[in-house]
Parts: C-alpha cells; sequence; structure tokens
C-alpha cells in the first residue's frame, strides 16, 4: 500500500475503479502515513479520520456496484484549514479563531464531497493567509520537500507538504497573492490560480474578498484540472491533444526578471528552452501597466485585509504573530479615498495589461524570483522577515492584481517553478497549454 502514496490523484482513480484499489485502505494508508511522517504533524493541522472512513466507504460501495461519481471518486484529499468543514475546527491558522466549528462545509468542500473525493483532514497554513513564507510560530511551520531547513512557502504551506511528502493525493488552497503558486513552486508542484469569481468563496474564511482566489496543489496539471472540476461540480476540459506548435507566449520582463536568484533564473530558461522546442514562439515584451500597478499593493492588500479583520485584531493583538500583526495594521492608515482611487486605477491598468498581452496565448514569468528561506532567520531578523516575504510574492502578485488565472509549473530545477497566464475567465485554455508546457518540460 506504501506504492499507492506515490501514484497520482487521476492514478488512484482510475485503479479503484478497476477494482485494484479499496478506497477504505487507501484513505487508511493515508491516514497511517499522516500520523507517522515527521512532517505529517507539521501539515496537518488536524485530520478528520471519522470522515474520511465514512467517505471511503461510500466510495468502496460505488466502486463495487460500478457507480462511481467521477474520476476522483475514493481520491484523498487535503484542506487548508480556512475552509469551512461541518463539525470539525476551521481556524484559519490563528489563535484568533481558535475553537471556531462550523456547522457545515465551504461549498467547494461541499462539491469536492458529492463528487466522491475523501478529506483526509485540514492542513497548516500562514496565519489568515496574509503572508507567502509559511511561517507561523503560532502554529505550525511544514518544511519544504527540497530543504527541510526552509520554509514551504504560504499561505498554503500545508497544503504544499501534504502532496509533496506523499500525505494526500493532491490539495485545496487559496490564492489572494500567491497563496497556492509559491508553496506549488518550492515543492516542484502544479498550483492553479483560478480567475476571482469562477468558484464559489462561500465558508471561506476571508482575506481580501476583492482578491480571494481558490486553486488545487498537485503532481499534474491534469490532476489539478480534476481538483478544479470536483470543486466547481462542473467537467474538466479536455487535455487530450494539447499541442504548443504555433502558440506566442510573451515573456514578461517587466519587474518579473528582476534580481533573480540563481536557480530561479536557471529554471525559467531552461523552461523556455523547452517550450521553443516544442513549437512555441517566444516573443519578450514590456506591459508597464504592471509596473505602475505594482506600489498601489500596501493600499489594495493591507487596506482590505486590516478592514475585514480589524475589529477581531485589535480585541486581542497579542493573540498574532508579530510580522503578521504589522502587515495588517499597515493598512490602518489606508482611506476609503485612497482605497477606491487606487481601485479606480488598477481597473484602468488592467485594461492596458489586457491590451498589452493580446496578441499572445500565454504570459511566462519565474514563479516566484527566490529560493525557499532559511525558516530559523525568518524567526530571528524582523526585517529580513518583511523583506523576503515581499519578493516571495513579488512575480506571482502581478496574476491577482491583473485579476488573471494562473498555473505554475516545476521547470526541472529544485523549487523553482514556470508561471503560465492567460486573460480572466481561461482556465480551460491556461490548463490545456499547461499540459502540453508539463509534457515539452518533462
Amino acid at each position: 500500500m506504501s506504492d499507492w502514496l506515490k501514484l497520482e490523484a487521476l492514478e488512484m482513480g482510475r485503479e479503484i475503479a478497476a477494482g485494484r484499489i479499496d478506497p477504505v485502505e487507501l484513505a487508511e494508508a493515508h491516514l497511517d502515513a499522516a500520523e507517522a511522517h515527521p512532517v505529517g504533524r507539521l501539515a496537518y493541522a488536524r485530520l478528520t479520520p471519522g470522515r474520511a472512513r465514512a467517505e471511503a466507504e461510500a466510495a468502496r460501495g460505488r466502486a463495487r456496484a460500478g457507480t462511481g461519481r467521477g474520476p476522483l471518486d475514493g481520491v484523498p484529499l487535503s484542506w487548508k484549514d480556512l475552509f469551512d468543514s461541518a463539525g470539525v475546527a476551521t481556524e484559519a491558522g490563528s489563535a484568533l479563531l481558535k475553537g471556531r466549528v462550523p456547522e457545515r462545509d465551504a461549498e467547494v468542500l461541499a462539491s469536492a464531497s458529492a463528487a466522491g473525493t475523501v478529506c483526509l483532514g485540514k492542513t497548516h497554513m500562514s496565519e489568515l493567509a496574509f503572508s507567502g513564507l509559511g511561517l507561523n510560530p503560532m502554529t505550525a511551520t511544514p518544511p519544504c520537500v527540497n530543504d527541510e531547513g526552509a520554509v514551504a512557502g504560504g499561505s498554503s504551506s500545508g497544503a504544499a507538504a501534504s502532496v509533496a511528502f506523499g500525505l494526500a493525493a493532491g490539495a485545496v488552497g487559496s490564492d489572494t497573492g500567491g497563496s497556492v503558486r509559491v508553496p506549488a513552486a518550492w515543492n516542484d508542484l502544479v498550483g492553479l490560480k483560478t480567475t476571482s469569481g469562477t468558484l464559489p468563496m462561500g465558508g471561506v474564511v476571508p482575506l481580501c474578498p476583492r482578491f480571494d482566489t481558490l486553486g488545487p496543489l498537485a503532481h499534474s496539471v491534469a490532476d489539478a484540472a480534476a481538483i478544479r472540476a470536483a470543486m466547481s461540480g462542473r467537467p474538466a476540459p479536455s487535455l487530450d491533444g494539447a499541442d504548443l506548435s504555433g502558440t506566442r507566449i510573451m515573456v514578461l520582463e517587466t519587474v518579473a526578471l528582476d534580481d533573480l536568484e540563481g536557480p530561479a533564473a536557471e529554471g525559467f530558461e531552461r523552461a523556455l528552452a523547452a517550450l521553443e522546442r516544442a513549437g512555441a514562439t517566444l516573443v519578450r515584451g514590456r506591459i508597464e501597466a504592471v509596473a505602475e500597478a505594482m506600489p498601489l499593493s500596501r493600499t489594495l492588500f493591507a487596506g482590505e485585509a486590516y478592514g475585514v479583520w480589524k475589529e477581531a485584531i485589535e480585541a486581542d493583538p497579542d493573540a498574532m504573530f508579530g510580522e503578521i500583526l504589522a502587515r495588517f495594521r499597515a493598512g490602518r492608515h489606508a482611506s476609503a479615498v485612497e482605497f477606491v482611487a487606487a481601485w479606480r486605477r488598477l481597473e484602468e491598468l488592467r485594461g492596458a495589461y489586457a491590451q498589452a498581452s493580446a496578441g499572445v496565448d500565454a504570459v511566462a514569468l519565474p514563479t516566484c524570483p527566490i529560493m525557499p528561506p532559511d525558516r530559523a532567520r525568518l524567526e530571528s531578523d524582523a526585517d529580513y522577515y518583511a523583506e523576503t516575504n515581499l519578493a516571495t510574492l513579488r512575480n506571482t502578485r502581478i496574476g491577482n492584481l491583473m485579476g488573471l488565472p494562473g498555473l505554475t509549473l516545476p521547470t526541472g530545477v529544485p523549487s523553482a517553478g514556470l508561471l503560465l497566464q492567460t486573460p480572466p475567465r481561461t482556465e480551460g485554455r491556461l490548463l490545456r497549454l499547461g499540459a502540453a508546457a508539463e509534457r515539452a518540460l518533462a
């Protein structure tokens, strides 16, 4: 059964449907691994063995009757601890929400359960999802699969660790400024940021509602597409025949290529060469709207986040990790006038970005300009924490500001990801391009 933990999610689903894997035994194997593995307690805030066994028993019955609900029926997934789960604590990595037990599942969890997936448990995360590093001294800090002295990336840190260390077949996270894509990249996974509004947010603990998005972390593009489909209750796009021949991909030179660490640059150049060999035409270009949008981040992200959480934070600020508290409080000086003006300008810049990228099929950039930083230094050096967090989220934040879906792929260089972005609400196109790019990179 230990070999089962190495399978991709869709492979597990096929084996279940063929009667070669028992979903109950599969769930037990994952639960046992999460309990026994030293990273298990760092990845999972809490396991849900009762739910997992009940869902796996139901999947077993459907498999035996030939009435499976889809390609992931019986497949075990982990869920970031900001998705409400009925009768199980959902605390978003924060003591401010300690003991919060919702009465019903988040809409996307309910949809995925209806598709037959098995909920293994809730994963650790950066406090209230407001950091790209994954460091959380208040709960737990999962390690990076490539360097156990480094952080896993955040805020979906436990989500990435659960998949990378073989403790879940796939994971569901959220992405407000990079929180799916960064941990996916640093742990050599596929991570999909969806367009805001394309997946229902009911029952998801918010950070910045106008930027919050949801998405899967997985071992392959096909798995990511299948998990997104289960979350939405709609079929996954066909990836058959996906090909890069004749595609035009813009290499974004504005901001995204500045100050790259060596492995990030190496992985990106390796990926670009693979795309060209597979038939893509690369065009290098600047989009000045990106550079103008970046300084708006402080007002837009911190202003909204503090507006959402001010009351809870100021009622008990000592319950928070100091660096996260400082990041929230950075938004308290954003006036309503500044916030509205910033959003109006951002909408104009989104239009300019769309116009500048209209002639290409996708825009490519390194997922993250830096490598996973050392946990101990982040804990001991506040200035380093702040600087590194901003650097970590710099490239991914472009997609959030511009309202784009984004897909990060492993490049073959450890912890260095390739990020592809397409226009809003074109996840199907993005996943097909990603599947073709994935084959090229392999």
